[in-house]
């Protein structure tokens, strides 16, 4: 089918599925960088310090470059005890995990090279696969089956594809 022979309806579909892919890529590796902000705060009787020695400890979700990682802490230790992991990988993707989603995130919003981040998208949710099923994390597989899927859809659908920059690629 010729990209001038799109239907409405083959452009809106490829649009939400780009528009999907790319929030749940950014906004994955934003929370990379999430970690809680621990305050303590006075507790108040009707709008007023009730007693400036009892506080209450309160958290808040804050986001950080301190609070980078790429795989949690709990992951990690089970990572290493997999003798199929390879430690340069684990090292690697703790590393890159949270820019790359956040970066190919934007160039999928915005359609820059868009088959390109696509296809990097699939192959970090691939990795991303592979190490849970080492770890026996079915649920986890299945749900990164269902993005590859997509990211097929999106990449079969890619003639349909408007409004994106370096649009061959």
């Amino acid at each position: 089918m010729s990209e001038k022979s799109s239907t409405l309806g083959q452009v809106f579909a490829t649009l939400l599925l780009r528009l999907w892919l790319g929030i749940r890529a950014l906004q994955t590796g934003i929370e990379k960088f999430a970690g809680k902000v621990m305050s303590e705060q006075p507790i108040e009787v009707d709008g007023e310090a009730y007693d400036p020695d009892l506080t209450e400890v309160a958290s808040t979700k804050g986001y950080a470059f301190d609070n980078y990682s790429g795989i949690p802490e709990s992951m990690k230790d089970t990572f290493k005890g997999e003798p199929l992991m390879m430690n340069w990988a684990l090292n690697l993707f703790d590393k890159i995990l949270g820019p790359a989603l956040i970066v190919l995130g934007i160039t999928i919003l915005l359609g820059v090279a868009n088959r390109v981040s696509l296809l990097v998208l699939g192959l970090i949710y691939v990795g991303l696969t592979w190490g849970l099923i080492l770890i026996k994390q079915d649920a986890g597989v299945a749900w990164l089956g269902i993005h590859v899927v997509m990211i097929a859809m999106a990449l079969n659908w890619a003639n349909h594809n408007r409004l994106c920059i370096l649009k061959k690629w």
